[in-house]
C-alpha cells in the first residue's frame, strides 16, 4: 500500500503540467512586455480570462473622453496619518493602509487600502498621459472597490513621495514597516477634487470588473528627478486603454 501511495506522488509531481505550473507560480504571472505582456494577460491563468478584449466588456483604463455633465455628490475624503508599510511588488511601488481611512460618495463609504503607482498615467484624458498616476484603492463594507486615481504632471516636488522614495525597500516582494515615518495620503491630493467616473476594472490580472472609478480632474506635481527615480525601478508599468463599449463617462458640473 505505502509504495502505491509513494508511486501515485511521484507520478503527480513529475507530471510535465504540474512543473510548469510551478515554475510559472515561482515567477511573476504577468508583466508588461513580452510573452507575459497585456495583450496575453487574459491566456496565462484561466482567473486572468477577463482579461482578454471581447470577454471583458468593461475595462480599465480608459480615455477618458466627452464626459457627461451631472450632479455628483463630492468625494469625502477622511484621510489618517499612518505608519509607513511600503513594498515594491514587482510590479509597482504600493503602501499599505491601516483601517481608519475613507471616502465617502453620497451615502456610500470606502475604506483605504492601499495606494500605488504607475508610469506614465494609465488612464488618458482626451488622449492625452500625464506623467505618472497614483491609484488609491478603497472598498466597502460588502468587498466592492472604488478607486481614486490621482494624475501627477512633472513639476514641483511632493513631500510624500520623497519620503516614500527614501524608503523603498531593498527586496522585492517583501513589505518594508517604518514605524518611525508617519504619512498621510492626503498629500497626494490636488486642492480641487472635481472628477471623472465610470464603472470599470482593475489594471492588472484578474482585470476584475465593477470596479467604480473616480478619476480626479486636476493634476497634482511630482517633480522630474521624482518621476526618474520611479523610472528606474519601472520604466513602464501601465496597461494600454481598453475600448468604452457601452459605458457612460460622467464628470462633477
Amino acid at each position: 500500500m505505502r509504495f502505491r501511495y509513494s508511486f501515485l506522488l511521484l507520478l503527480i509531481f513529475a507530471s510535465p503540467n504540474f512543473l510548469n505550473a510551478q515554475a510559472h507560480d515561482a515567477g511573476h504571472a504577468w508583466t508588461y512586455q513580452g510573452a507575459d505582456g497585456p495583450s496575453h494577460w487574459g491566456d496565462l491563468k484561466p482567473e486572468y480570462a477577463t482579461c482578454k478584449i471581447g470577454i471583458g466588456k468593461h475595462q480599465s483604463p480608459i480615455d477618458i473622453r466627452n464626459a457627461q455633465p451631472a450632479d455628483l455628490p463630492p468625494i469625502q475624503f477622511d484621510y489618517k496619518p499612518a505608519p509607513l508599510h511600503i513594498i515594491d511588488n514587482g510590479h509597482s511601488i504600493q503602501v499599505n493602509y491601516p483601517a481608519g481611512s475613507s471616502i465617502q460618495v453620497g451615502n456610500k463609504q470606502y475604506m483605504l487600502k492601499q495606494f500605488h503607482f504607475h508610469r506614465p498615467s494609465e488612464e488618458l484624458i482626451d488622449g492625452k498621459r500625464h506623467d505618472m498616476v497614483a491609484h488609491l484603492v478603497h472598498s466597502d463594507s460588502d468587498g466592492n472597490l472604488a478607486v481614486v486615481a490621482v494624475l501627477f504632471s512633472k513639476s514641483t516636488a511632493n513631500a510624500l513621495v520623497d519620503e516614500l522614495w527614501k524608503n523603498l525597500p531593498a527586496e522585492k516582494e517583501k513589505e518594508s514597516i517604518v514605524d518611525n515615518v508617519q504619512i498621510n495620503v492626503a498629500d497626494l491630493l490636488p486642492l480641487d477634487h472635481a472628477y471623472y467616473t465610470y464603472t470599470g476594472s482593475l489594471t492588472t490580472p484578474p482585470c476584475s470588473e465593477n470596479v467604480t472609478w473616480f478619476v480626479l480632474k486636476k493634476a497634482s506635481s511630482l517633480s522630474a528627478p521624482e518621476i526618474k527615480q520611479f523610472g528606474k525601478i519601472y520604466p513602464r508599468n501601465a496597461r494600454p486603454v481598453q475600448p468604452l463599449n457601452d459605458r457612460v463617462i460622467q464628470q462633477t458640473k
